[in-house]
């Protein structure tokens, strides 16, 4: 079992920036993937970074970047020049993709984009 704890989120004004935390605990030992994800209202959820045990990232946007402290078991989302566009709550995820495969799922923080 793995328990994701979300933070950071709030309200904040177009060209801000927020920095959201993923804490997890548990079986932590067991995941290669942290990603985090966003729904907005009436939409699909979307893929917004990801970041493996072995440090590599992946972003669908340029203006938010993951990283992760392992001594504090805590992956960040660092959103810089936020647009009304990208209000949405946003979830952690955590994956072991391959052998012994599991999903968990944080509960969400809301980010709110005031224009």
């Amino acid at each position: 079992q793995v328990q994701l704890v979300e933070s950071g989120g709030g309200l904040v004004q177009a060209g801000g920036s927020l920095r959201l935390s993923c804490a997890a605990s548990g079986s932590i030992f067991s995941i290669n993937t942290m990603g985090w994800y966003r729904q907005a209202p009436g939409k699909q959820r979307e893929l917004v970074a990801t970041i493996t045990s072995s440090g590599s990232t992946n972003s669908a946007d340029s203006r938010f970047t993951i990283s992760r402290d392992n001594a504090k078991n805590t992956v960040y989302l660092q959103m810089s020049s936020l647009k009304p566009e990208d209000t949405a709550v946003y979830y952690c995820r955590a994956q072991r993709i391959g052998a012994l495969y599991f999903d968990y799922w944080g509960q969400g923080t809301q980010v709110t984009v005031s224009s």
